[in-house]
């Protein structure tokens, strides 16, 4: 097998393990939305959005860092591994054992329900367990074991998907009778009612578990080594990835876990806090959309860039792959936002969650403007100049931060929303500036931003055109996403074809 088919079959494979687990997280929405109510999901959205931060936190940048220093020539991979490991393991150790003796503490300065400390303690085992297998999988990837990395992700999805399904929808269902009322009490054996959205929990901890118990071989084949003297290379070079980890965290989830704590008392009537957290992650959930069309698109163009980068039509070939990629991600954004009423059917299982859809256009917006800004940072990559990356980043935190702080309380969750786009909007205006002094590339910026002007005014022409709902409200929205296709097609379809 040729270096090129080989790069290719395992840029798949590792695609599909983690294209698979973000498109099976979309799914079990409907599941959640459905099962809890607001509040109790708005617990599972702020716990889950530290765990993002927490993540970085607990690897400080040792998977790259490994990667880096697995590669230099001089470099005895064996005696890395035993020390990258050592250094995680004693790390993990502290850092679960701190979050477990903080429990509850840290759920009261979340300000989450009380007497619910050991979903802290689930979390904390969940983060410990990750981070201890972080470096047994990047062994895998550098001794090209993609199929069994992607098995055992695989795996990890699939286990974790079936606890839920069981505890959440099948035990509470056979109690209930409408079932199978012979396993009842099979069922009292193995499920407590009162953990409820506690099984969310549980269920990526059994997961975690079980995905280290199949990365035994990888975890127990090291030696325990420390000694300062050779870690300090390594965690010189770790800690700044580890703070670029934590700005591009800011931008993903830091509206998540500012929105109950700069939310106005009673800024929606009748509802709490943690409740209008959970109908904007829920609501959040469905611009995935868009980031499952990036993380695809990602996985197949990030090997073709590096490749291209030495051509001499390597300009024309960037600006004209981000202008389709842009068009097609317009499309998307107009056949969700449009359509948005039976989308949100789907998805969306209790009327409480449906009042927070309004923030799902500018969030799908948000994400476009992300995938761009990806497309446009190839600039900073090919020519090693990735601290601008950094710099990015945390322009990008900071003006998160300020909007969310503004906005928050005149807005709600809508200001969170209008902060992450302003956000990535800045990061990709900014990329492409910086990189036409840097790498020029045609971008055709001026024909793109017209589109995009349009595909905005046809979603907020279905918003807000006086249609009554029913069957004619669909056919509009219908002939609108069909209409912005044609128009795409009319103007540049000639240009696709000669392709």
């Amino acid at each position: 097998m040729s270096v090129a088919k080989k790069l290719a079959s395992q840029t798949a494979i590792y695609g599909v393990s983690s294209i698979v687990g973000r498109v099976v997280n979309f799914l079990l929405v409907p599941v959640y939305t459905g099962r809890f109510a607001a509040a109790q999901y708005g617990i599972v959205t702020g716990l889950f959005a530290y765990v993002s931060f927490l993540n970085v936190v607990f690897t400080y940048g040792m998977e790259t860092t490994f990667f880096r220093f697995a590669n230099r020539p001089d470099t005895d991979r064996r005696e890395l591994y035993d020390r990258v490991m050592t250094l995680l393991l004693l790390s993990s150790v502290v850092l679960t054992g701190l979050l477990m003796l903080l429990a509850r503490p840290l759920m009261e300065l979340l300000r989450l329900p009380p007497g619910k400390e050991q979903y802290a303690i689930w979390i904390a085992a969940i983060l410990g367990l990750d981070a201890l297998a972080a470096i047994p999988f990047a062994r895998l990837r550098l001794e090209n074991k993609a199929r069994k990395f992607a098995a055992i992700r695989l795996a990890n999805i699939g286990l974790n998907v079936g606890l839920n399904l069981l505890f959440i929808v099948f035990c509470p269902d056979v109690l209930a009778g409408k079932y199978l009322a012979g396993l009842q009490p099979l069922v009292r054996a193995v499920y407590d009612p009162s953990i409820g959205v506690g099984y969310v929990f549980l269920s990526n901890l059994a997961a975690s578990a079980f995905t280290l118990l199949l990365l035994g071989r990888e975890v127990l084949d090291f030696r325990f080594r420390l000694h300062l003297e050779p870690l300090r290379p390594l965690l010189r070079y770790a800690y700044p990835i580890m703070f670029m980890g934590l700005a591009g965290m800011v931008n993903e989830t830091l509206d998540r876990i500012l929105l109950p704590r700069w939310l106005p008392e009673n800024f929606y009537p009748g509802q709490s806090s943690l409740a209008a957290v959970g109908v904007y992650g829920a609501c959040y959930k469905l611009s995935i959309l868009m980031s499952l069309v990036i993380q695809a698109f990602k996985y197949a163009a990030e090997p073709f860039f590096f490749a291209q980068g030495t051509e001499k039509n390597s300009p024309r070939t960037f600006a004209l792959i981000l202008k389709w990629f842009t068009l097609c991600c317009a499309v998307l954004f107009v056949g969700v936002s449009v359509n948005l009423d039976l989308v949100a059917k789907l998805f969306l299982h209790r009327a409480e969650y449906l009042q927070g859809l309004a923030v799902v256009p500018v969030l799908l917006l948000a994400n476009l403007f992300l995938g761009v800004y990806w497309n446009l940072s190839v600039w900073f990559k090919l020519t090693d100049k990735t601290y601008y990356g950094t710099y990015l980043g945390f322009a990008g935190a900071v003006l998160t931060m300020a909007l969310n702080f503004l906005l928050i309380p005149l807005l709600g969750y809508m200001g969170s929303a209008v902060a992450t786009l302003a956000c990535y909007f800045m990061m990709a205006a900014l990329c492409w500036w910086l990189g036409e002094k840097h790498f020029p590339v045609p971008y055709p910026v001026g024909r793109l931003l017209l589109w995009l002007a349009l595909a905005v005014g046809v979603v907020a022409l279905s918003w807000y055109a006086p249609v009554a709902p029913g069957w004619g409200r669909y056919g509009f929205h219908a002939l609108l996403t069909l209409g912005f296709m044609g128009a795409i097609g009319a103007v540049e379809g000639r240009r696709l074809r000669s392709l």
